[in-house]
């Protein structure tokens, strides 16, 4: 372990794999090949990683409203109980990622569904749930923006 605690593997874990994860039947094997590893200490890394919040998940990106639907929400959450409805918005499972804004409109989250049916309804179960009105801003244009980001160690 480095000053930071996290191991070599783990950082180039974060570093590397941004762009290009394998695809393949055995992803994990392949990165223990390139990091001169072994897949399951691949796999205790990101299960160590995931349990301290540090990856939330590991999965494919697609498209919006390629496979399903989806929209951007968002909502006016006072801040006392910012952290309530974010762990709230979360625990759903039409939801990948949700984020805190400096906005009126302060917690920010992307809902997927298989249809606008199930999505409208999701959305509703989202603000029953929650207890605050969400507003739905579906996108009308899209762009590509790549979301890599490298990581500087403060002991690199």
């Amino acid at each position: 372990m480095s000053d930071t605690g996290y191991s070599v593997l783990e950082k180039r874990l974060l570093n590397e794999v941004q762009h290009g994860f394998p695809l393949s039947t055995r992803p994990f094997a392949e990165l223990a090949e390139r990091f001169d590893s072994d897949e399951q200490t691949v796999l205790n890394a990101y299960r160590r990683l995931q349990d301290e919040g540090v990856v939330s998940r590991i999965g494919p990106v697609f498209r919006p409203n390629r496979i399903g639907v989806s929209t951007l929400a968002a909502m006016a959450v006072p801040p006392q109980d910012l952290e309530r409805v974010a762990a709230c918005i979360s625990a759903r499972p039409e939801v990948n990622h949700n984020y805190e804004r400096l906005h009126e409109f302060n917690l920010w989250f992307v809902v997927t569904a298989r249809d606008t049916q199930e999505l409208q309804a999701a959305l509703q179960a989202i603000e029953q749930e929650c207890g605050y009105p969400l507003m739905d801003l579906p996108m009308l244009e899209d762009y590509y923006i790549d979301l890599g980001f490298e990581i500087h160690w403060g002991d690199d």
